[in-house]
Parts: structure tokens; C-alpha cells; sequence
């Protein structure tokens, strides 16, 4: 068992590679969260190895946004993923009255954490190994997930 261990990040490159360690250590469930994920690199083609290996070993991924324009517009190969995997993924569109949130985060297996304490702007820690890091984020998104409702379907007809 490794230590655990957490880690602050200032830059967008640090972010991604705190990302990417996360998505890599997850192996049963990402629950991810952020208003439109354009900071996140969804569809390059590292992370799309990483996520199709993730669900490949039968992980869940939940996704949760306020808008959905930047993955439709610029993610095409997680677009394929979400249809590739559509028995593992789900995405869901918060509802007028969250919008105001504006933290972002992605939760692995309910032990690992990346956080940015604001949308705007790169600055964050990450947390590996570190169960009481989480609690509290997981709570969020759990409250999150249940107002929200389905976006990004796998076909035009959602099925």
C-alpha cells in the first residue's frame, strides 16, 4: 500500500498531470464535476487511453457540468467514449439553481482528489490515498448528481 500523499498545483500543465494521476489510480468509480470541463484535457488521446482502460476494467464514470457546449463542440473522442461505454458513463446537466457553483473537482474511488477551488483558475491541490479528503467533495457531487439531470447521450435519440 502506498503512503498517502497530497500535492498543491498552481499551472494548467500541473493540473492535467494531477488529473491524469487520478483517472490512472482509479479503478471502480470517477465522479468528476466542473461547469463546462474546458480546462480538462477529456479529449486527448492520453486520457482517452486512460479512461477507456478505467471502464475497460468495469469502472463507473460520472460527470457532472453546468453546460455541455465545450465537450459537444470540442470532444469529439470523448463523445465516442461516452458512446463506446454508455453502460459505465453518465452525464448530467445541473439544473438553473446550481449554477453559482463554481469549485471544481474529480474523485477517484472515493480516496484520490483533485480539487481547483475555482473555475477560472488553475490553482488546487490533489490528494492521493487520503479518505477524509474526500468526504466532504463526494458529499457535494452525491448532492450535485441527484438535481441534476441526463446531458451528453450517446446517440441524437438518447438511447
Amino acid at each position: 500500500m502506498t503512503e498517502p500523499r497530497s500535492v498543491r498545483f498552481d499551472t494548467w500543465r500541473e493540473l492535467e498531470n494531477q488529473f491524469s494521476a487520478c483517472i490512472g489510480a482509479a479503478q471502480r468509480t470517477l465522479d468528476l464535476f466542473d461547469p463546462d470541463f474546458a480546462p480538462y484535457p477529456l479529449g486527448a488521446l492520453d486520457v482517452d487511453t486512460l479512461l477507456r482502460a478505467f471502464m475497460a476494467r468495469g469502472g463507473r464514470l460520472r460527470l457532472a457540468l453546468h453546460n455541455p457546449a465545450h465537450i459537444e463542440r470540442h470532444y469529439p473522442r470523448f463523445r465516442r467514449l461516452l458512446r463506446d461505454y454508455s453502460h459505465l458513463c453518465e452525464c448530467r446537466q445541473t439544473p438553473a439553481g446550481l449554477r453559482h457553483l463554481t469549485d471544481s473537482f474529480c474523485i477517484g474511488d472515493g480516496r484520490n482528489l483533485v480539487r481547483r477551488f475555482h473555475s477560472d483558475h488553475a490553482r488546487g491541490t490533489a490528494s492521493f490515498g487520503e479518505v477524509a479528503e474526500t468526504e466532504l467533495p463526494q458529499h457535494r457531487f452525491d448532492a450535485i448528481w441527484l438535481e441534476s439531470r441526463a446531458t451528453l447521450q450517446p446517440t441524437i435519440s438518447g438511447l
